[in-house]
């Protein structure tokens, strides 16, 4: 029978090993010689406290705010994952390289050797690049999602394509098109010519998609940069009921491709291609890009996003889509 003043003691004894090991951050090997006895008991001593329920870890941070806002946009929008920077500055240029560097990290942590990446231009994803810090090589491929567009060349996604595939250790493969055919008939020709076709068919294939969220709103729009008759865009778009870009193409504000001459002659994927692509990590800064945001994920195109805080506010006023 053992006597209860052994039992007190072993007990006591526990909670000191678990309290030196836990909150005081001892190591084992140093508990074993302090306390007189052997690193085996110990850390058997540490199984025993944590098997009957000693040990209860709580993690709190000093932006839990952060951590609730992820949680409620990933349950509202059937995300695998969100993340919620910090609004540090009222400068937009560092709100930008904040989610840019957030999300590089995430896209490191997402990806594998033998993985195809599908890009799109423009200022988020070019941060995201900017920002990106490997620490080994990656066997990878990197293709663009559109064509490109000449005279932006930082935001370019060809340009970025191979800044990527070159931070990663990996190879690029481009699409020599502009972005906006001069027709519908101009666009499927282009999207049927032998190089084009093979960078796109690889694209609907790829792992791992990393896409930039457009406003049509002038200023500050790199969708409306990029238009072919900016006259046609900005308000004109907003008052046709266009709430944002997604691959270049214009969607309404529950998701779905708004019926324009412009998504005719865009020449990139489709939304609908990315179906069936693991992972699509969508990256946008700015109140500006609330909308369309709210948009993207109305029409179910993301598995991951990464904003702002004030993006992350404003997507309060939208509903799941």
């Amino acid at each position: 029978m053992v006597d209860n003043r052994d039992e007190f003691d072993q007990q006591r004894q526990m909670y000191s090993v678990l309290v030196l090991h836990f909150i005081e951050g001892v190591k084992q090997s140093e508990i074993a010689e302090k306390l007189n006895l052997s690193h085996t008991k110990v850390n058997r001593m540490i199984a025993a406290g944590r098997k009957a329920g000693m040990v209860k870890i709580s993690i709190s941070s000093p932006y839990q705010r952060l951590v609730d806002m992820e949680n409620d946009v990933s349950q509202r929008f059937g995300l695998k994952q969100s993340v919620v920077t910090p609004t540090v500055s009222d400068n937009p240029e560092t709100t930008l390289q904040m989610v840019g560097r957030v999300a590089a990290n995430h896209l490191l942590e997402t990806l594998r050797d033998g993985d195809v990446i599908a890009i799109t231009g423009g200022k988020a994803v070019s941060a995201v690049v900017e920002n990106l810090e490997a620490e080994r090589r990656f066997d990878i491929r990197v293709v663009p999602l559109t064509g490109g567009v000449q005279g932006k060349h930082y935001t370019d996604v060809n340009h970025l394509a191979t800044q990527l595939a070159d931070k990663l250790g990996g190879t690029a493969q481009l699409v020599h098109a502009p972005l906006f055919a001069e027709d519908d008939k101009q666009r499927d020709l282009l999207m049927n010519v032998a190089s084009i076709r093979e960078v796109f068919d690889l694209a609907r294939k790829a792992t791992v998609a990393l896409v930039g969220i457009g406003s049509v709103q002038a200023p500050g729009s790199g969708y409306y940069d990029l238009l072919p008759d900016p006259a046609r865009g900005g308000q004109a778009l907003v008052d046709a009921g266009i709430a944002g870009e997604f691959l270049a193409h214009l969607i309404k504000a529950d998701g779905s491709l708004a019926e324009i001459d412009l998504n005719s002659r865009v020449v990139a994927l489709d939304p609908a291609d990315l179906a069936n692509c693991p992972t699509i990590i969508g990256v946008a800064a700015g109140s500006l890009k609330a909308g369309p945001v709210a948009a993207t994920l109305a029409g179910r195109f993301l598995t991951s996003l990464v904003v702002d805080e004030e993006i992350a506010r404003a997507l309060d006023t939208h509903g799941e889509g």
